[in-house]
């Protein structure tokens, strides 16, 4: 099995030889510049692996993984113009560099630039390959939307959460491993098992991120430790505090959410001292670990080599004992 960090770099090689017109300048410079800001290459790099566990050609699974990176892409173009974000990846967003209605239709065409690659897939899997893009590209839009609303909502409950968080992102993990199985010549039902073991390590990915906006080293993090409390965001650890905090408790956890004038610090350090006395980071480990299991107990059927089996179960590992 090829080295994980080979596949990503090989799809960095892939999106920087990605070629767009010229002409118009605004509309496809954008997508350049985007793309060319990095990342982990995570995602299309599952898809090549999922492709290689089955015996297929990487070489084949090239396009389809690129369809993925630039799909997922579009959909961080048009998230950072609904959060008003003024920086990606430490550079400024596309929406801030040129303009909004730029960032919309550059967006457009990276979605309809998606499915052109994905299509460069053998015809004897194309229905059922589209069929599974589509269904990603849907439960992503449907997670964005379900985050959005629960900004204006007072009460969300542990398990719209993680529907949301699954849509939102596991969902794409899922979709890519299946994807990339298909192509390597894997039967419908390992396929979907590996799907399976996406889905479920993409929502414990997603707790665990959520740990570490709290608990995470900033050297380490990369991000504002604590940017989750000081937004509001409604994470695992905020809905859990909120289920499990009474009387007295309750009241200073909602008084650090409704005010207005506190200094950052300082709510960090309250609402912080809150989840400590509640316990809150036990029981998201212990809903991030449950997550893990039911991956692993997916994992577990497919019939794969063991060595193979043992490659994603490592992967998974390092997914989850991690401090950015």
């Amino acid at each position: 099995m090829t080295d994980l960090s080979k596949l990503q770099a090989l799809i960095s090689t892939a999106v920087d030889e990605l070629q767009f017109p010229e002409y118009p300048g605004q509309l496809y410079e954008p997508i350049s510049y985007i793309l060319s800001l990095g990342g982990k290459r995570m995602r299309p790099a599952l898809l090549l692996m999922a492709c290689e566990l089955f015996g297929g050609d990487v070489n084949k699974a090239i396009s389809p993984a690129l369809a993925i990176e630039v799909f997922h892409n579009f959909t961080l173009m048009h998230d950072d113009i609904m959060d008003n974000a003024p920086l990606r990846r430490g550079k400024t967003t596309v929406h801030e560099r040129w303009n909004k209605n730029v960032a919309i239709l550059s967006g457009d065409v990276m979605l309809i630039k998606g499915y052109e690659l994905m299509m460069q897939v053998d015809d004897s899997i194309l229905r059922q390959v589209l069929d599974i893009f589509n269904e990603t590209a849907v439960g992503v839009c449907e997670g964005q939307q379900l985050d959005m609303e629960f900004e204006t909502r007072n009460v969300v409950d542990i398990n719209e959460y993680i529907n949301m968080i699954r849509l939102k992102t596991a969902v794409v993990l899922g979709g890519a491993l299946k994807i990339g199985a298909l192509i390597g010549g894997a039967p419908a039902k390992d396929a979907d098992l590996l799907s399976q073991f996406g889905v479920q390590l993409g929502v414990a990915f997603q707790l665990q991120d959520d740990i570490l906006d709290v608990y995470g080293d900033p050297e380490k993090f990369g991000k504002q430790v604590g940017g989750d409390i000081i937004s509001n965001k409604k994470t695992y650890l905020l809905i859990k505090a909120l289920e499990l905090a009474q009387g007295e408790q309750a009241a200073e956890l909602n008084a650090f959410l409704s005010s207005t004038h506190l200094d950052n610090t300082e709510k960090v350090a309250g609402v912080t001292r809150i989840y400590n006395n509640l316990d809150i980071r036990q029981h998201a480990e212990t809903a991030m670990q449950g997550y893990a299991e039911k991956a692993f107990a997916a994992l577990e059927q497919i019939n794969l080599p063991d060595e193979h089996k043992q490659y994603l179960h490592d992967f998974a590992d390092g997914l989850l004992v991690r401090e950015h």
